[in-house]
C-alpha cells in the first residue's frame, strides 16, 4: 500500500512573514524614528499658527502619536474591508496644513476643523470604492513617474533636517551639515560591510551612533524629557464639540481628494517593493482604512491620515517587507502617545541626525521609480514626455514653493503637493498620448506605438486599460487592431510582436 505523499508546506509571503521578537522590535523602532519628526510636525505648526498654550501643544502631539498608532495597526493588520495589509506607516497629512491654519486662525478654531477631518473621513470611507476602480489608470509609465516624484520631493526635507532643521538659529552651519554626513557614512557603511540582520538596522544604528556623538557637542537638549508626564490620556473632543462650517468642509473635501492621489501612489510604490501587486479592491480597503483614521483623528483631537512616503523608501533601502513589522512600530506609536516621557526621549534626537538618514532613505524612493519605469519601452513613442512634462510639473512646487500663491486656495491645496501635481499630470498625459487616434488617423495601441504588443497593449508596456480607442470606425480585428489597415500593415505588427 502506497504511503500518500504528505503536502509541502505552504510557502508564506514575505510581507505576512513575522521576525523573530528581537530583530521585529529593532526594524519597528527604525520605522518610528524615520516618520517621528513628520508626525509630530503638524500639530506644531497648527498649533503655533493658533497659538495655543504649551500644554495644548503637548496635548495635540500626544494624541496624534495615538492616533498614528492606531491607524498604522489598521492598516498594516486590517479587518474586513479595511486596511491595504502592506508595511504601511500613517501619518498626519502636510496637505490639510494650510486649510486647516485658514480654518483654525479664522474665527473657526480647533471645533471647525475636527468637525471637517470628521466629514472628510467619511467622505474618504465613501469614495474608496470608486477610486479603487482607477487603479487602471496606473500603468507602469504612470507609477513609476509618481514613485520618482514621491522620492525627489522628499528630498527638500532630508536637506533642511540635515542643515539643522527649518527655522532654526543655526541653520546650514558646517557642523550640522558634518553631523548628517557622519550618519550618513554609518549608514552606508553598516550596510556594506555589517551581517545581513545589522544592514538592515543599518538606519537605527546610524541614529543611535549620531545621537551619541551628538550629545556631548552640545547638539540636543533632554530638558523637555524632564518637563513631560509620564501618562497621557486622549479623550474624545477634549477642544468641544465639532463644528460644522460649509467652507471649511469644503477646503477639507479637496484635502481629501489630494491624500488619496498621494495615498495611491504610496500604496503602489510599496505594492512594487514588496512583490505584492495592488489590486483595485486592496487599494479601496486601504483608502477606506485611511478614511476611518481620518475620523478617528476628528473625534480624538488629531487630523487626518495618509501614507508616509518617508517609510516607502525605508521599505525599499533595507528590503524587510514584513507588514508586521510595521504593525509593531504603530503598536510603539501608541506606547509613545501614552507615555509623553518617551516620546519627549525620541523628539530630542537633532534634527541633522535624522538629515543623514533621510538621504539615503528618500533617495531610495526616487530610485525605486527609476526601477519601474526601467520596465517601459521609450522607443517610438511619447513616453519620455509624459516622464518629463510629469517630473517637471511636479517639482515645481517643490522648487518654487511661492509658485501659485497668487491662485485660489483649492487650486494651492491641489498643486503645492508636488506628489498630487505630478501625479494628476502623469494620469493626464498617459491618456493624452497613448490613448488616442494617431495622426494618421489609426489608433494607438497597436505596433504603430513602437515596442508595444499587438492586442491593445500600451507603448509604456502596461496593457490598455479599457479606455475606447477614438480613431477609426471599423471595428477591431481579431488581433487587436483596427478593421481597414490592410493585410501588410496586420502582417508586419504580427512580426513585430514576435
Amino acid at each position: 500500500m502506497a504511503t500518500p505523499t504528505p503536502e509541502p508546506a505552504r510557502q508564506v509571503h514575505p510581507v505576512d512573514e513575522i521576525p523573530p521578537v528581537h530583530k521585529l522590535a529593532a526594524f519597528a523602532l527604525q520605522h518610528v524614528l524615520a516618520m517621528y519628526a513628520g508626525a509630530v510636525a503638524v500639530p506644531l505648526i497648527v498649533g503655533s499658527a493658533m497659538k495655543l498654550s504649551p500644554a495644548d501643544m503637548a496635548y495635540l502631539i500626544t494624541a496624534d502619536l495615538l492616533v498614528c498608532g492606531i491607524a498604522t495597526l489598521i492598516q498594516c493588520v486590517g479587518f474586513w474591508r479595511f486596511g491595504v495589509r502592506l508595511p504601511i506607516m500613517q501619518g498626519c497629512t502636510f496637505a490639510a496644513v494650510s486649510p486647516m491654519v485658514l480654518i483654525g486662525t479664522g474665527g473657526g478654531g480647533l471645533p471647525a476643523i475636527y468637525g471637517s477631518v470628521i466629514v472628510a473621513g467619511l467622505a474618504i470611507m465613501l469614495l474608496a470604492p470608486v477610486f479603487g476602480k482607477l487603479l487602471r489608470f496606473f500603468p507602469p509609465l504612470v507609477t513609476g513617474t509618481v514613485i520618482l516624484i514621491i522620492g525627489l520631493s522628499l528630498l527638500p526635507v532630508a536637506g533642511n533636517w540635515a542643515a539643522g532643521g527649518a527655522g532654526s538659529a543655526d541653520f546650514g552651519e558646517p557642523k550640522n551639515l558634518a553631523l548628517a554626513a557622519f550618519v550618513l557614512a554609518v549608514v552606508l557603511g553598516v550596510q556594506r560591510f555589517a551581517p545581513a540582520f545589522l544592514s538592515r538596522i543599518a538606519v537605527l544604528i546610524g541614529i543611535a551612533v549620531g545621537l551619541a556623538v551628538a550629545v556631548p557637542f552640545g547638539f540636543t537638549d533632554f530638558g523637555g524629557v524632564g518637563d513631560a508626564h509620564w501618562l497621557g490620556i486622549s479623550t474624545p473632543f477634549h477642544f468641544g464639540a465639532p463644528a460644522f462650517e460649509a467652507s471649511a468642509i469644503a477646503s477639507m473635501l479637496v484635502v481629501a481628494l489630494v491624500t488619496m492621489t498621494e495615498t495611491t501612489g504610496d500604496f503602489i510604490a510599496v505594492g512594487e517593493m514588496t512583490d505584492r501587486r495592488i489590486e483595485p479592491r486592496t487599494l479601496a480597503d486601504g483608502l477606506r482604512a485611511d478614511g476611518l483614521s481620518t475620523v478617528l483623528g476628528g473625534v480624538f483631537n488629531t487630523f487626518p491620515y495618509t501614507a508616509y512616503a518617508q517609510n516607502v523608501g525605508l521599505v525599499g533601502m533595507t528590503r524587510v517587507r514584513s507588514r508586521w513589522v510595521v504593525a509593531a512600530a504603530g503598536g510603539i506609536l501608541v506606547v509613545l502617545g501614552l507615555l509623553p516621557k518617551l516620546g519627549a526621549v525620541v523628539a530630542a534626537i537633532p534634527a541633522p541626525v535624522l538629515g543623514g538618514a533621510g538621504l539615503v532613505m528618500f533617495g531610495t524612493v526616487a530610485a525605486s521609480g527609476l526601477r519601474t519605469l526601467a520596465q517601459v519601452d521609450f522607443k517610438g513613442n511619447d513616453n519620455l514626455t509624459v516622464v518629463a512634462v510629469s517630473v517637471a510639473v511636479g517639482m515645481l512646487p517643490v522648487g518654487v514653493p511661492a509658485v501659485y500663491e497668487k491662485f485660489p486656495d483649492w487650486f494651492q491645496t491641489v498643486m503645492n503637493s508636488g506628489i498630487s501635481a505630478g501625479c494628476l499630470t502623469a494620469i493626464a498625459l498617459n491618456l493624452l498620448f497613448n490613448h488616442r487616434a494617431s495622426k494618421g488617423g489609426s489608433e494607438v495601441g497597436g505596433a504603430e506605438t513602437g515596442g508595444s504588443e499587438v492586442g491593445g497593449a500600451e507603448a509604456d508596456g502596461s496593457q490598455a486599460p479599457g479606455i475606447p480607442a477614438q480613431g477609426g470606425s471599423a471595428a477591431p480585428e481579431a488581433d487587436g487592431l483596427a478593421g481597414g489597415r490592410g493585410e501588410d500593415a496586420v502582417e508586419k505588427s504580427r512580426e513585430e510582436a514576435v
